[in-house]
Formats: C-alpha cells, sequence, structure tokens
C-alpha cells in the first residue's frame, strides 16, 4: 500500500471564486487529470477528507471572523475584499480544505502514511487570524501547524513556502512564536506588500521567520542556491519534528499573476530537497497543501511532479517549451541569498 496520500474531494470544485478569478476549479480538475493519464495515481491513495471542526479552526482563527464567513456564505455569498470571494458553499469547502491538512496529519502521526498532499481549496497562506484575502479564507497551514502541537504534543514546526507571492498570514499568524520556523521564497516588490529579509520575527520569535525577497525573473539557479545554502542548513539546526508546504506554483515562468522564472521540473528539485530533509530529522514527516499557480498546464505538471517526489516515483513531467520574461535575475538574486545568510547567521550559526 502507498505510503503517500493525496487528499481531494469534489467539494472543492464548488467554492465559488468569482466569474473569471484564477483561483478555478479547473486548476484542481487539470492536476487530477494528469495524475490519471500519467498512472501516477495508481501509486498514491486519492482520500476524501474530514472537515475540520469550528474548534480546531478556532486554534488560529477567532469565533467571530469564522462565524462572518459563514455569515456570507448563507446569505448568498459576497466579497471579503476586492480579490476575495466568498460563494454559498465556500465556507463548507474551506472547513474541508482546513480539514484535509488534519486529515494528513493525523494519518502521517499514526505512521499510516509518510507524507501527504492536500489538493485542495479554497488556498490559505494570506489569511490573518482576523482576515480573509489574496483568494484565502481560512489558513490551512497555520491550523495545521497549530493543531500537530495541541493533538500530537510537538514544539518545532518548519513551514516552507515557495508560493511566488508572501504568505503574509502564516508570518503575522507566527511572528512571535518560536514553535515555527516560517521560511518564504517569494516574488518581491509584489502582493501583499510584505515579505522583506528584515522581517525576522520578534519576542520568542525572533530569528524564526525567514524571508527571501526575490527580484522578478528569478529562476531556478537561484531558489536551489537558497535551500542548498540557507534554507536546509538552517533546517537542520532547527530539527523540526514536522515539515509543511505551502506549495504554490505561480512562479513558474507561463504564470499570469507572477514574473519569475521557474520550470515544472523545479518544483521536484525543491521537493526532493525537502523529502530528504523529512526523512533526516523527522521520520518523513511532511505535509504539502496547495496554494497558488494560475496558468493550468503549469500548475497541474507541477503538482504531479511534487506528488511524484512524495511518492518517491521518477516520473517527471517537463515543459514542452521553456521561455521568459527576459533573462534571468541570477546575480540579483544570488545577492538576495547572501544577504538573507548574513541575517540568519547570528541565530542559527549556519
Amino acid at each position: 500500500m502507498s505510503r503517500t496520500a493525496v487528499f481531494y474531494d469534489p467539494l472543492y470544485l464548488e467554492h465559488d471564486s468569482g466569474l473569471g478569478h484564477p483561483e478555478r476549479a479547473e486548476r484542481l480538475e487539470r492536476a487530477m487529470e494528469l495524475m490519471e493519464s500519467t498512472r501516477l495515481v495508481d501509486k498514491v491513495r486519492v482520500l476524501s477528507p474530514r472537515d475540520a471542526t469550528v474548534e480546531e479552526i478556532e486554534l488560529v482563527h477567532p469565533r467571530a471572523y469564522i462565524d462572518s464567513v459563514k455569515r456570507v456564505a448563507d446569505s448568498g455569498g459576497g466579497w471579503l475584499d476586492p480579490d476575495t470571494h466568498v460563494g454559498t458553499r465556500s465556507y463548507e469547502a474551506a472547513l474541508r480544505s482546513a480539514g484535509a491538512a488534519l486529515d494528513g496529519l493525523e494519518r502521517i502521526f499514526s505512521g499510516e502514511i509518510d507524507n501527504a498532499f492536500c489538493l485542495a481549496r479554497p488556498p490559505g497562506h494570506h489569511a490573518t487570524a482576523t482576515r480573509g484575502m489574496g483568494f484565502c479564507l481560512f489558513n490551512n497551514n497555520a491550523v495545521a501547524a497549530r493543531f500537530a502541537m495541541e493533538r500530537f504534543g510537538i514544539s518545532r514546526v518548519f513551514i516552507l513556502d515557495w508560493d511566488a507571492h508572501h504568505g503574509n498570514g502564516i508570518q503575522d499568524i507566527f511572528y512571535r512564536d518560536d514553535r515555527v520556523l516560517y521560511v518564504s521564497l517569494h516574488q518581491y516588490p509584489h502582493y501583499p506588500g510584505t515579505g522583506s529579509y528584515r522581517e525576522m520575527g520578534e519576542g520568542k520569535g525572533e530569528g524564526y521567520t525567514v524571508n527571501f525577497p526575490l527580484p522578478a525573473r528569478t529562476g531556478e539557479e537561484v531558489y536551489l542556491q537558497a535551500f542548498d545554502r540557507v534554507i536546509v542548513p538552517l533546517a537542520l539546526r532547527y530539527q523540526p519534528e514536522l515539515v509543511l508546504v505551502s506549495a504554490g506554483y505561480d512562479g513558474h515562468f507561463s504564470d499570469p499573476l507572477c514574473s519569475m522564472l521557474l520550470k515544472s521540473t523545479s518544483y521536484a528539485e525543491m521537493a526532493e530537497r525537502l523529502k530528504r530533509l523529512a526523512g533526516e530529522v523527522c521520520g518523513g514527516r511532511m505535509l504539502v497543501c496547495l496554494e497558488g499557480g494560475y496558468n493550468l498546464t503549469a500548475v497541474a505538471r507541477s503538482i504531479v511532479n511534487t506528488v511524484a517526489v512524495l511518492a518517491g516515483d521518477e516520473l517527471r513531467v517537463e515543459d514542452e517549451e521553456v521561455t521568459g520574461r527576459g533573462l534571468p535575475a541570477s546575480e540579483r538574486g544570488l545577492e538576495v541569498v547572501e544577504a538573507v545568510l548574513g541575517a540568519v547567521r547570528p541565530y542559527w550559526k549556519i
């Protein structure tokens, strides 16, 4: 039996993000179609997850905010901000989206599986404790981290966010918390405007937030330098008990909302490093939650490549044509890696 689970449910397709919205149901449908056509679906366990309870969502979000999202859905839908729509079934989908992460953790910590990919929507990493934004309603990985602490008694969670938009919600929620090491690689300056390398946490959490504010047109070379020179050594020093990934695929060169130069296979390279890290420090416990990525072909290929790594399969779906928006910003990107390395060394001695 496979040791990798993919959590998916048709309810996710019923989250109405708004007419013409880039975060649409087809993102999941295309990924499932490609997993089937490549036969990767035969090498994983595709599971329908449970819902998160309101009390579990309250580990991060106050009841008043949770109730407000439900109220908008029950009233026929509406907008939380100019980007973030709640449809009539969005509240239910959001509970099941967070529930996928919690279901995955229960199965991982019980020893039933080693790792999991949550092919779920709505996404989560922009949602702060009290505000939905950036297409996100509840912060799935933040809820997962708090749930792991409460249910399984762990105190060191590593969250790696490779979405091309900074995960301001995760950062905000854990900014003063030394139980979570949050690392983000993102296009900068770009939405939501946060994520300078000088944002490193406060109080007990000082040094536990690490941002790579990368320039537009940054490609795979710089990302892998960041992993090999900073992220992996940092995580090895931290010795996490769980690895969580906020996996957005809008860093792909074809994405309509961002301007980075990653390839579909770049995500396999990053996932391999994280899987190897999880194997070394926490018995392989690794859970991946889908965030952004808005070119349907690219997001499907990138998801399949990530899931293949989790499953230990050699399948890699390559892009038919690699194009970009000008030359890669390698020199400027490497300068960011150097700046981040200098900023974290006083805290982590890497």
